[in-house]
């Protein structure tokens, strides 16, 4: 048992490092992102995903805020088990509208370690959905903004920059240009999941994300040991794939589930599991 000691120190100091840094920044390489384009896309979506991508079909609004925040779900068995995760981003330009049919862009940031296997499950789920999937993890990378009193105000009141910096940023061209995103604009997010676990955005590859510091950007480790430290697992890596039952790690909790939506590829037992009471929601500090 002595053997483990050295370990279990080193860990608690990293934690314990982590726990009094000021925001951090990482670059996820576990992570990877594909494109769904095409008129069919949030029916595609709305009918594999726990959540409720309708509102990614809303027109944009004419604030120039977002049209709507990213969003965590889930794409199940058809008997209710965990396969992946995704978190949606509605790729929204200062001039786009909707055409009569409500095709959009939707960035998704997945595990990229199931890549080449969630891409061939949803094509065979596409059949004849006018809707097109394309990898574009060379294009563009996944970020997290993270760290101690990230998550205790609001992103206007903790980053007076993000709200000028990002999708839809109106008129603020410095802003955009500070995103490395002039032609469509990029922005961070607060993570749907939980606000202690600070921010997330994907950006295009090669360039620094906003609002990012040299030396505040730190390797994917330190990201990985706050969210275990919050008690939150992350892609089919540390979900058990085709076993593990979504309630059972909170994604009820983490804003995953919608039981409102109506019908979607597992749905059954999700909802039956809930009504019923057979998991309770955990709360995280």
């Amino acid at each position: 048992m002595n053997r483990f000691r050295p370990c279990l120190l080193i860990h608690h100091r990293h934690l314990h490092q982590l726990q009094n840094a000021g925001p951090l920044c990482s670059q996820l390489k576990s992570r990877s992102v594909i494109r769904f384009s095409g008129p069919d896309t949030i029916k595609f979506l709305q009918g594999l995903l726990s959540n409720d991508v309708r509102r990614f079909g809303e027109s944009p609004h004419e604030d120039n805020s977002p049209v709507v925040p990213h969003m965590y779900a889930a794409l199940l068995t058809p008997q209710g088990r965990f396969l992946y995760d995704f978190f949606l981003y509605r790729q929204s330009r200062p001039e786009e509208k909707l055409d009569r049919n409500g095709s959009v862009e939707i960035l998704a940031d997945v595990d990229g370690s199931v890549l080449d296997e969630l891409l061939a499950t949803l094509k065979k789920y596409r059949l004849r959905s006018k809707v097109d999937i394309e990898n574009v993890a060379e294009d563009f990378y996944c970020w997290q903004r993270y760290g101690r009193g990230l998550s205790e105000k609001t992103p206007s009141v903790e980053e007076p920059v993000a709200a000028s910096v990002g999708w839809r940023g109106g008129d603020n061209r410095s802003g955009n240009s500070a995103s490395h995103g002039n032609d469509v604009g990029w922005q961070w997010f607060k993570d749907p999941r939980l606000d202690c676990l600070g921010f997330r955005g994907i950006f295009p590859s090669g360039t620094t994300p906003p609002l990012v510091e040299s030396d505040k950007e730190t390797d994917e480790e330190k990201y990985l040991l706050w969210r275990l430290e919050k008690g939150v697992a992350e892609g089919s890596t540390e979900i058990p794939k085709g076993e593990a039952i979504p309630l059972e790690y909170n994604f009820a909790g983490l804003n995953a589930i919608s039981f409102d939506k109506g019908c979607y590829v597992g749905q059954e037992l999700i909802a039956r599991a809930h009504h019923r009471g057979l998991f309770a929601n955990v709360c995280f500090l």
